[in-house]
């Protein structure tokens, strides 16, 4: 059980995306002071969609060192939950990534904040030929030069009960007869319930212990990608013809569709689909935060 310190004071950066909101509703729920930092405040609904909850909202941006630090100034802990998955003309991978996850670091230690939370991903590699996943990496290397008690917490794919993930996919499964492959559907995958990366973000936000390590984040049950897609067919009572694709396509697909705002099929999708996401031998895992990951067999989601 947490027991906050005389009700630190928390910022999350990204607190109102997919994990952000998770992680911010986690923190109130433990009795910190939760701010939410964003490039957008007067679209966030006031305590993040809970009138009965009191959470700061602060304007920042991730390109202004000077507004990082004002943001962070009182603040005993730095959450940075930002993250993209496609690239833009103006927030390219390294933009957010790499830059912005040092200026985050940096602010950070400049103001004297005690702990810094950074949000990483399983497979993070410096040499892939992936930007996405090199910029991943890069990141990590910027934010512990910077900020050497960074805790850099790496989850695998993450799934929500509300559909996230095995929703996104069953839905695909419905609709389709012919199911096209990641390659011949073996890459194997170990989703994350996000809640649970939440519930890790708090617990790194609490631990002394947790300063300087990285703890990879992956879920009680480990599929290939093909073995994720049958589950969901038969679940479903649908007969589906699964049809192996090679990588190259999918590789010049999301070059097509990089056009479109929100492309259905990013790069930095096809890289993480390309090897597998699992929890490494020998790391850091929930264990060592005492949580017992959910898993998404148990919860009738696959």
């Amino acid at each position: 059980m947490i027991t906050p310190r005389s009700k630190e004071s928390i910022i999350v950066l990204g607190g109102t995306g997919f994990l952000g909101r998770r992680v911010v509703q986690m923190l109130l729920d433990q009795g910190f002071a939760v701010s939410i930092a964003t490039r957008y405040p007067k679209k966030i609904t006031q305590s993040n969609g809970d009138p009965n909850r009191d959470v700061r909202v602060v304007q920042i941006s991730i390109r202004d060192s000077g507004k990082l630090e004002r943001a962070f100034v009182g603040a005993a802990t730095v959450v940075n939950c930002i993250g993209h998955y496609f690239a833009t003309r103006t927030d390219t991978f390294r933009d957010v990534h790499v830059n912005g996850a040092c200026a985050v670091a940096k602010a950070a230690m400049s103001v004297g904040v005690s702990r810094l939370v950074h949000i990483s991903g399983i497979g993070a590699n410096r040499i892939s030929a992936s930007t996405y996943v090199r910029a991943r990496a890069q990141g990590e290397d910027e934010v512990r030069r910077a900020f050497p008690a960074a805790t850099i917490l790496r989850p695998s794919v993450m799934f929500s009960r509300s559909g996230a993930f095995f929703g996104d996919l069953d839905s695909i499964v419905r609709r389709m007869p012919i199911l096209p492959l990641f390659g011949d559907g073996s890459v194997r995958l170990q989703p994350v319930y996000v809640g649970d990366v939440a519930k890790a973000v708090a617990r790194a936000s609490d631990f002394a212990d947790c300063r300087g390590r990285v703890y990879e984040l992956g879920g009680p049950d480990v599929f290939s990608y093909k073995d994720i897609i049958q589950r969901l067919a038969q679940r479903g009572g649908k007969k589906r013809l699964l049809l192996p694709v090679p990588y190259k396509f999918w590789w010049s697909l999301a070059a097509v569709l990089a056009i479109l705002p929100k492309p259905p099929i990013t790069s930095a999708q096809v890289a993480l689909m390309q090897q597998d996401n699992v929890v490494g031998a020998n790391v850091a895992n929930f264990t060592n935060l005492g949580i017992d990951p959910k898993s998404a067999i148990a919860l009738g989601l696959v």
